[in-house]
């Protein structure tokens, strides 16, 4: 495994840094894109009965923002809940963007790793074939152990940027689509509560 790693060259350090911090931001995402993080079960039947018994008061909310993404969009239709109903949804949808942003900014940087790594791997390639034409123009063509350096470096870098890329790639698109999925149930449960606050009012 080390020589694989050392005939990469410089290049190859770059991209098992890149590695590295793609399967931590993998991991880290697995774990705070949790549903129950996200979205839990219980948290808008407890609200909607709140509003219910309007046993509403800013500490409960406040608490409530704290909880979840769904609590905090769930505590901004609340402390809209004296105004229009177009309002509230106004105020919730820009809540909602900001929530998006937020579960997605990670994943930028997985992009990026997935966008980079092959690069990396490119340039590893060219640098190694230029060293197998510098070897070829001063030992010409006849000593293959000079020349399998620079072919080493090339394949290696070429093959590690693309073992880099395309798991970043695929994890990237998973939580894209699991963030999108959790922001649709989201909306849901709010917009049951934004209902049950219009039904409280007449």
């Amino acid at each position: 495994m080390f020589e694989i790693v050392s005939s990469g060259g410089v290049v190859m350090i770059f991209l098992l840094i890149l590695m590295a911090l793609a399967m931590m931001i993998v991991g880290e995402r697995f774990w705070s894109l949790r549903d129950k993080e996200i979205i839990p079960q219980e948290l808008p039947d407890q609200v909607i009965e709140w509003s219910k018994k309007k046993h509403l008061d800013d500490k409960h909310i406040d608490q409530l923002g704290e909880t979840s993404p769904l609590g905090f969009l769930l505590a901004v239709a609340l402390r809209k809940r004296h105004d229009e109903r177009d309002e509230i949804i106004e105020a919730v949808e820009d809540a909602g963007r900001h929530v998006s942003h937020q579960l997605e900014k990670p994943l930028n940087w997985l992009n990026a790793i997935g966008e980079v790594s092959p690069l990396l791997g490119l340039l590893g390639t060219v640098i190694g074939m230029m060293k197998v034409f510098a070897n070829i123009m001063e030992f010409g063509v006849g000593n293959a152990n000079q020349l399998a350096g620079g072919i080493s470096q090339a394949l290696t870098t070429t093959a590690a940027g693309l073992i880099v890329a395309i798991p970043a790639v695929l994890f990237y698109r998973h939580f894209k689509n699991k963030i999108a999925d959790q922001t649709i149930v989201m909306e849901q449960q709010v917009m049951q509560l934004i209902d049950a606050i219009s039904k409280s009012r007449s």
